[in-house]
């Protein structure tokens, strides 16, 4: 699937929804708890949650792939992990603040 930044996009193995904060160019398969994500608005039927890809998504972080330039927001948590291939997505870490000397 081609994402668009914006895009909103719901795990269909657990209960894990994100938005596309940065797309990268082409299609990727971005999936949760082993399943493939769907639009929000999409009908589809359920998976089982594969447990090597249940480490869990936390509400409010980002989950990023600096290589692929991947960055999803993470709008309702669940126990499915992110990943775009076999590459598990990691929480992008905060940027550090300037000193104030």
């Amino acid at each position: 699937m081609e994402l668009k930044a914006g895009a909103r996009l719901k795990s269909v193995a657990c209960e894990t929804q994100v938005i596309v904060v940065r797309a990268p160019q082409g299609d990727v398969e971005v999936t949760c708890g082993g399943a493939v994500m769907v639009p929000v608005d999409a009908d589809a039927p359920g998976a089982a949650l594969d447990a090597s890809a249940a480490d869990g998504t936390q509400l409010g972080k980002r989950y990023a792939d600096e290589d692929l330039g991947l960055e999803i927001l993470c709008t309702k948590g669940g126990d499915g992990s992110l990943s775009v291939g076999d590459v598990v997505l990691d929480v992008k870490g905060a940027k550090p603040l300037p000193a104030s000397d």
